[in-house]
């Protein structure tokens, strides 16, 4: 699906949440949109797992890691099944490693930046909840455009 968030910007910006311009592009799909599934998570990536474990059906994985900036919560292994398993993208309020890796692969993947550790494992956290950081309310169900730009949100799709 072709598009540009600026156009997006111009034609809907009345119904658009933007979002602050924090995030690197890592994946090697810099363009992708989705609807959006959450986790609210802080340096423990075992819900991401589990999530990028099931069919993604196009839909882009928004992960509120607290903006923990102290471990990865998304590597190489993880957005290879997020490949495998058709989600859009990946979007992590945190950090994330194997970053030339994930730049080989066919996901959008936006993050704040890198980190050589990864995360512990206690199965803490929280899926499908509202979550907000860059100045956006990510809500399950609602819609996610994401491009060289930026991240814009919808409650309605845009396309």
């Amino acid at each position: 699906m072709e598009f540009k968030t600026t156009d997006l910007c111009d034609e809907f910006s009345d119904r658009l949440q933007i979002a602050e311009p924090l995030f690197a592009d890592y994946g090697g799909e810099t363009v992708f949109c989705g609807v959006i599934v959450t986790l609210k998570v802080f340096e423990d990536n075992s819900l991401v797992r589990t999530a990028l474990e099931q069919p993604g059906q196009g839909r882009v994985l928004v992960v509120d890691g607290g903006g923990s900036l102290r471990c990865a919560l998304l590597g190489d292994q993880l957005a290879e099944l997020a490949e495998e398993n058709d989600w859009a993208g990946v979007v992590v309020n945190g950090c994330i490693r194997d970053s030339a890796a994930i730049a080989e692969l066919g996901i959008g993947v936006k993050a704040l930046g890198v980190h050589p550790l990864k995360s512990v494992k206690r199965g803490v956290g929280e899926r499908d909840v509202p979550v907000r950081f860059a100045g956006v309310n990510f809500i399950p169900g609602h819609y996610l455009y994401g491009d060289e730009d930026g991240l814009i949100v919808s409650e309605k799709p845009l396309l």
